[in-house]
């Protein structure tokens, strides 16, 4: 299982993807998935509480996993790796298996600080589920750090969408097991 991680508009759906088609595995989007089982998310969070929802959506990423081949190109939610270890009974053991996975990537739109503050917020804005401005810009200062610090390796995504999913195929394909990731090694 590949794994993509990092703050909302990092790209993890896009470049996941790009890669997921440059690997033929397939995708899936934590969002779409909990969209699919529970609902519209921003509907979700406006009648619940978030703990309730980062509850709700750490369930919806072990019902999916039940369902997908262990060759899967899979994107998390932006704020899956900052819930609080009481958020589901198997969160603690979730959030360690995928640091320990050498196939986990952090996504960020640039490595620099504030570039990366200003790009998120500009890309958050674009999106139907958004906060103001200046909420969105609380959002990532307060997450960057968080994901800075997640020992995986980290891809920039203000790059062309496909030099980001190559260089990232060419990362998995030389760092972890060429069977796990690579269709061809399969046959």
């Amino acid at each position: 299982m590949i794994r993509l991680v990092g703050p909302g508009a990092a790209g993890k759906t896009t470049v996941g993807r790009a890669l997921a088609k440059r690997l033929r595995v397939s995708f899936v989007d934590l969002d779409e998935q909990f969209t699919i089982r529970v609902g519209d998310i921003s509907d979700y969070l406006k009648a619940h509480e978030y703990r309730a929802y980062a509850s709700r959506n750490i369930q919806t990423y072990l019902d999916t996993l039940t369902s997908l081949d262990d060759i899967a190109v899979f994107a998390l939610s932006s704020g899956f790796m900052t819930y609080g270890e009481d958020a589901h009974p198997a969160y603690r053991s979730i959030y360690e298996e995928i640091l320990a996975s050498p196939s986990t990537a952090v996504l960020l739109p640039s490595f620099d600080y504030e570039a990366c503050v200003t790009e998120t917020v500009l890309r958050q804005l674009r999106r139907p589920f958004s906060r103001s401005a200046k909420e969105e810009e609380q959002v990532i200062r307060t997450r960057f750090s968080i994901y800075w610090r997640l020992p995986a390796t980290k891809f920039e995504t203000i790059k062309p969408v496909d030099a980001v999913a190559e260089h990232l195929a060419t990362h998995l394909l030389s760092s972890v097991s060429l069977a796990m990731v690579d269709p061809k090694s399969r046959m």
